[in-house]
């Protein structure tokens, strides 16, 4: 029998533009609307900054970005037991991550690219900090929330 009381180590990234608007991915495997920030797995013997940059790389095409900040805690979020057995096997009960807020310091036209590896977004936008939770599926919602309030005061500062 699996073992399925674990999570998955992952990492998520809030990437911020000059205007201090945050980058959302909208997911092509799901049939809401639903929308994201760049999110992944860390591969075993992967630095979490490692992969930080990877995941951003392989979802958005971001290489111009510099990591600024990153949670003090990790933020936990389960998947609703009708996706369990899709995604990752069922081996997993969700994930736990860590989340790192990036500056981007590319252009959006030339850095932006949702094609260089398996596309997981659709189309994308930028976003006030005060719209994530609106815009992310339901299950992921209490992990946004939390990591809206850990991570709020060090955008305005920026």
């Amino acid at each position: 029998m699996k073992n399925i009381n674990s999570y998955r180590i992952g990492v998520g990234i809030i990437l911020i533009n000059k205007k201090k608007k945050i980058f959302v991915g909208k997911r092509i495997d799901v049939k809401k609307e639903a929308w994201q920030m760049p999110q992944g797995g860390v591969a075993k013997n992967e630095k979490l900054e490692d992969a930080a940059y990877r995941e951003l790389y392989e979802e958005t095409g971001v290489k111009k970005a510099e990591i600024i900040f990153q949670s003090k805690k990790w933020f936990k979020y389960n998947i609703p037991s009708p996706v369990k057995k899709k995604l990752w096997k069922g081996k997993f009960l969700g994930q736990k991550q860590k989340w790192f807020l990036m500056k981007f310091k590319g252009n959006e036209k030339k850095d932006i690219n949702l094609n260089i590896h398996k596309a997981e977004f659709n189309n994308w936008k930028w976003v006030n900090i005060d719209q994530l939770e609106g815009l992310i599926v339901p299950f992921k919602k209490k992990m946004y929330k939390e990591i809206v309030k850990e991570f709020e005061d060090k955008i305005k500062k920026i």
